[in-house]
């Protein structure tokens, strides 16, 4: 049943509400502008308000709904933590967009929601006040995302080793931003 779910969540990780949602609403394609990431911020600058809540709301639910189908089949813990880490690999290398994918953000924001919602909450409070202090999606995320490894270590210590490995994926994915932070020329909004 894990291997079964594991591909499931690849799957459903794999669709690109960003690019998606561009094509409905003949919006442009957010890897052609912006940032070039099929995320919710670029979504933002390239396509406007609604279309970035509706990729959010999409990328969220890709994460959250293997975690939570894991859960209901009876996996443990820490298969329930790599079922979400392979929804954020769908996201992040989408088998049906040739693996141009976005950063794994709100995806894995979904995964922490499904897993322990303090963790997420810890999370989300902790991109929104880097956000709002700063403008820069990317700093909050990169900030954001490893705080919820210790309480994870300390609640639920069978997720850490997937955690870990999903933090490296996203630090990995922002490394250009990381190169632009540091030469202080990456984007705010």
């Amino acid at each position: 049943m894990f291997w079964l779910l594991a591909i499931l969540a690849y799957l459903l990780g794999s669709l690109s509400f960003a690019i998606l949602l561009s094509q409905l609403s003949g919006g442009p394609d957010p890897r052609a502008q912006g940032s070039g990431n099929p995320g919710a911020s670029n979504m933002l600058r390239v396509a406007g308000r609604r279309l970035a809540i509706l990729t959010l709301l999409g990328d969220l639910l890709k994460g959250w709904l293997p975690v939570v189908l894991a859960q209901l089949a009876g996996l443990s813990i820490q298969q329930q933590a790599w079922v979400g880490v392979a929804a954020v690999l769908g996201h992040l290398f989408p088998v049906f967009f040739r693996f141009r994918g976005g950063k794994g953000v709100a995806t894995a924001a979904g995964l922490f929601i499904g897993l322990y919602l303090p963790a997420a909450l810890l999370a989300i409070a902790t991109w929104l006040l880097v956000f709002i202090l700063t403008r820069i999606s990317s700093l909050a995320a990169l900030i954001a995302t490893p705080l919820t490894l210790p309480l994870l270590a300390w609640q639920l210590p069978a997720a850490l080793l997937p955690a870990c490995v999903l933090t490296l994926l996203i630090v990995w994915r922002h490394r250009a931003n990381l190169r632009d932070l540091l030469a202080g020329r990456e984007r705010h909004f």
